[in-house]
């Protein structure tokens, strides 16, 4: 996956570059987005003792758009909700869940054609807030036991269901996103987090890793087009 990022970037910087002699066009948007969250754990997948439940979430906000051609950059910026529960095998009254919030800012490649796309790249969370509860009692604020910050790997796909390419459209498309950093930090492993469960840890700690699978629905709006001539002639910005 990150080898794939890599590429998606070097891509980016390429489009950049031979693009300067031709149409450069802009867009913005707004998004939303909806589907399975998870705070995947190796050890606790693997435990005998322990299950994944179900958990979803949700995210809104915009995106600005830098197209050459096709091929364009995409930055999103999203506040997002999302949750993992967890059940315990041995007594289903034991359930713990962690929700947390964050601003997750996407940098996206993609490329858009026959009314479709094709988008790659990182996206960074800042996480402002992290809450535990079980079983329906109380949540409790348990920021400290989790990292700040969460870099993840994103790729998707999708196609236009409302107008065409150029002034407005509207496009559905599909997300998946699996992070490459550990959501707990040093406070959290020592308190067994995410679930509070030491014997989970007993042969080796595994990381928590932010993971998404859902739907995306965005409007966009085309700004304009910035044309450099390139037989020399000045460089005008029309509105669409």
């Amino acid at each position: 996956m990150q080898k794939i990022l890599i590429a998606a970037i070097a891509m980016m910087i390429s489009v950049a570059t031979f693009g300067q002699k031709e149409i450069v066009w802009f867009d913005v948007g707004l998004k939303a987005q909806y589907g399975f969250t998870g705070l995947f754990n190796s050890a606790i997948a693997d435990s005998p003792t322990w299950d994944y439940a179900i958990s979803n979430g949700y995210s809104f906000g915009g995106k600005v758009g830098i197209n050459f051609g096709y091929n364009g950059l995409s930055i999103d910026v999203m506040s997002s909700s999302a949750k993992q529960e967890f059940e315990f095998v041995e007594d289903m009254d034991v359930r713990p869940t962690i929700d947390w919030k964050a601003l997750d800012v996407y940098l996206l490649y993609r490329n858009a054609k026959n009314l479709g796309y094709f988008e790659i790249g990182p996206k960074i969370s800042f996480i402002s807030a992290v809450e535990g509860s079980n079983a329906g009692s109380e949540p409790l604020d348990i920021k400290e036991n989790f990292n700040s910050n969460a870099i993840s790997g994103v790729i998707g796909f999708g196609a236009n269901v409302i107008g065409t390419e150029g002034a407005f459209s509207g496009i559905l498309g599909l997300r998946f996103e699996y992070g490459f950093t550990d959501m707990v930090n040093e406070v959290g492993q020592e308190m067994a987090a995410p679930i509070g469960d030491p014997a989970i840890y007993a042969e080796d700690y595994s990381s928590s890793i932010p993971i998404f699978a859902g739907v995306v629905f965005e409007l966009n709006w085309g700004v304009g087009a910035f044309a450099v001539a390139q037989c020399g002639g000045r460089p005008k910005f029309i509105m669409f």
